[in-house]
């Protein structure tokens, strides 16, 4: 395990860094503000190699903030220094009780929690370029799938509109829901252009849709949630992830729950995986009979 020098934590929001420079040795610990762009975070840097602190011998923190924390990924990992991206959810649950906020403290949790949580480091690696796209083009295609399920249910009050108003309504709803329809099927088709130009990638898109149940949208998903299958050692951690993995519940002599999923998870992900699998009964018989196995056991479990 690497011995850093010291450890930062770093607490991004859309305007600006809150910069938490700890020491591990004296436990002691300052704090800086920056604006976030890539520009001032060079100078950061740039300020740490003035006080003779190699910035390679630093370990960078930070909560994983989506769009937000793209300067400070690209800009570090371009340098080639070690940054650690956490999910927020696991650094609130170790600081324990906590009275208060401000991002100033929050800073210096996120460089604690590196310290004290060494053996857990998993440096941040830059994402593929490809993959980087289809997780931006799959997401605006969400976005459009909701705004089209919005505009579809103008026609549940056509029966209660008065018929000339809802006429004009009608005209500019249909025309919203063919362009929000068209622009969903220009990005279906650009996530497929990126795909098959990818050869690693359409020979695992080819991989994945050999499997009965699994179809194109679910593909792409489990392209970019892997990225691109280099995000999970095993299937095991794939599983935890997918919200698939069954977890024990028990405690003592008097505590013995059901071993259940937990509610921690890529929520999309499990949806998807489970209409693949309800799909696959439909049409593959062993999984069909498997499944209605488990369905007899978990009945017979319940009646006793």
């Amino acid at each position: 395990m690497k011995n850093y020098s010291l450890n930062i934590g770093i607490d991004v929001s859309k305007l600006k860094l809150d910069i938490s420079i700890l020491n591990p040795v004296t436990f002691t610990s300052e704090h800086f503000v920056i604006e976030n762009t890539a520009r001032d975070i060079k100078l950061f840097i740039k300020q740490l190699i003035k006080k003779e602190i190699d910035p390679k011998s630093v370990l960078f923190c930070c909560e994983n903030t989506g769009y937000y924390t793209n300067h400070l990924l690209f800009t570090l990992l371009d340098l080639q220094l070690d940054l650690w991206i956490v999910p927020a959810i696991e650094i609130k649950r170790s600081k324990g009780l906590a009275r208060g906020k401000s991002d100033k403290i929050d800073a210096k949790d996120i460089a604690v929690y590196s310290l004290k949580n060494l053996e857990k480091l998993c440096l941040t690696e830059m994402v593929d370029k490809d993959i980087q796209k289809l997780k931006l083009l799959y997401t605006e295609r969400e976005k459009m799938l909701k705004s089209l399920l919005i505009m579809e249910t103008t026609s549940e009050g056509k029966s209660f509109i008065d018929k000339e108003i809802y006429k004009e309504i009608a005209s500019l709803n249909l025309s919203l829901i063919k362009n929000i329809k068209s622009s969903i099927n220009k990005i279906e088709q650009k996530i497929q252009v990126i795909i098959k130009s990818n050869e690693k990638l359409h020979k695992q898109a080819e991989l994945i849709q050999s499997i009965p149940g699994i179809g194109v949208q679910t593909t792409t998903y489990l392209i970019i949630a892997t990225r691109g299958f280099t995000a999970f050692n095993n299937w095991r951690k794939f599983a935890c992830y997918s919200g698939i993995g069954p977890f024990e519940y028990t405690s003592g002599s008097s505590i013995k729950g059901r071993t259940k999923v937990n509610h921690i998870a890529d929520k999309k992900m499990k949806s998807l995986l489970q209409m693949c699998a309800m799909t696959t009964i439909k049409y593959d018989p062993q999984i069909r009979d498997y499944y209605q196995k488990k369905r007899r056991e978990e009945c017979n479990a319940s009646f006793k």
